[in-house]
């Protein structure tokens, strides 16, 4: 049941970020060629990080292309809707926030589950650091290269708590493990977790703290 609740998170964390990276490319003007590479690296390049740091060479998404393609797929949709449609017509736009809103928050969410499931996969189930962190990164490290290569500061840094519902929710997840040993339950629990952070954090606004501009005190000239 663990294999087909991973199969499930990954395909809906591919499909949600592919969605993302799309839809963010069209936004910056990039071309069809662009579109369909930040949206294959937000789809795919937090597991490219994850891989990275456990040492598993070649990365998964060069051995096995299925998600690639799936980004891809998913990508060129994207792309030719909004062609065809000549953007998004501004009476629309409440509509387009929210979908790249919902799109970015179930890949967080599914990809933290992924990131975590794989590192105990992999022999480090008894390494509750390592396992949130890799969940961590693979939830966030397709958005942070989205952002980079689209020119605008990581949402991770800025955003209505971007990465800490992610955190939670992994550090939830390895918890209820080590407890009740129940992968199948500590999936859907944090997956559904990070989901309720995100739109409570959305809806009410919620922000951590940050030094307004008019408190920073400039240094001598």
């Amino acid at each position: 049941m663990s294999v087909l609740l991973l199969g499930i998170f990954d395909f809906i964390g591919t499909v949600a970020f592919a969605i993302s990276g799309a839809i963010t490319g069209i936004q910056k003007r990039m071309d069809i060629f662009g579109v369909n590479i930040l949206a294959i690296l937000t789809a795919c390049g937090g597991g490219l990080m994850r891989d990275i740091v456990m040492g598993n060479f070649p990365p998964q998404m060069f051995i096995n292309p299925f998600y690639v393609l799936v980004a891809a797929i998913v990508a060129n949709i994207v792309f030719c809707i909004m062609f065809f449609h000549k953007g998004v017509p501004e009476k629309f736009t409440g509509i387009y926030d929210r979908g790249l809103f919902v799109s970015d928050t179930l890949g967080l969410a599914a990809f933290m589950v992924d990131g975590v499931m794989i590192g105990a996969n992999f022999g480090y189930a008894d390494d509750l650091f390592l396992l949130v962190f890799l969940g961590f990164i693979t939830g966030v490290g397709g958005g942070v290269l989205r952002d980079v290569l689209s020119n605008q500061m990581p949402a991770i840094f800025v955003k209505h708590v971007y990465a800490l519902p992610v955190i939670i929710g992994g550090i939830l997840m390895v918890f209820m493990h080590e407890l009740f040993h129940a992968w199948n339950a500590a999936m859907v629990c944090s997956f559904v977790l990070v989901i309720l952070l995100r739109v409570l954090a959305r809806h009410f606004l919620w922000n951590l703290p940050k030094v307004d501009h008019g408190d920073v005190v400039s240094g001598p000239k």
